[in-house]
């Protein structure tokens, strides 16, 4: 068993992932915990020198399967490397992005079957799943805008365009409804106070901290 922590932020672009992301690990580390803030994809050597094939190049450079597949080769690396060692050791893991991106990027935006994601997760991930997962939710317009006027957009995904962005948020929904128990759906429409304080409410509840 962990002994750990592994918390995954997710959500549609411009949501304010990594913002918050940020903000929960200060207060953590306030509070005496070692914390690791690490991304997907990427996260480690070899995890990041794959995100620059995914999200570099033009909309078509690469299809949804074969952006599966480049998913997983980056994220079975960052485990091995990363987030595995640091679980054991105790910290807590803060990732912004983790499997439900694949599904909901690769899965529900491109097409690529659900069954099929299912395998390289039973293959590829050796169980390791967030215990809590906190998702940024955000209409799709707001969302692009926001990502625009600060610059987050990612090429490639940027020019997948809006209708790809609906069928996106559509699968963190359905994930959100699918698993209750671990993920917890955030209004990302509010501040980013208000967002912060209803993350931290969250994660206090999961991790019994700050009390």
């Amino acid at each position: 068993m962990n002994k750990g922590h592994f918390i995954s932020f997710e959500g549609g672009e411009g949501a304010g992932k990594s913002t918050q992301l940020k903000r929960l690990a200060t207060r953590l580390r306030q509070l005496g915990h070692h914390v690791v803030v690490t991304r997907e994809p990427g996260g480690s050597i070899g995890a990041e020198s794959i995100r620059d094939l995914l999200v570099n190049g033009p909309a078509e450079r690469w299809s949804p399967m074969t952006e599966t597949l480049l998913m997983y080769a980056a994220r079975r690396d960052h485990l091995e490397r990363v987030i595995e060692p640091e679980l054991a050791k105790g910290s807590v893991v803060l990732c912004d992005r983790f499997h439900d991106s694949t599904r909901a990027y690769q899965g529900a935006g491109g097409g690529v079957s659900g069954d099929f994601i299912t395998a390289l997760e039973q293959a590829c991930l050796d169980k390791i799943r967030p215990s809590l997962t906190l998702i940024l939710d955000l209409t799709v317009a707001e969302g692009l805008a926001r990502a625009a006027q600060r610059g987050e957009m990612e090429a490639r995904f940027e020019a997948k365009g809006e209708a790809f962005h609906a069928r996106l948020r559509s699968g963190f929904l359905a994930i959100a409804a699918a698993e209750p128990d671990r993920c917890c759906l955030i209004d990302a429409a509010q501040s980013m106070d208000g967002v912060e304080a209803a993350i931290w409410q969250r994660v206090q509840a999961h991790l019994a901290v700050g009390r």
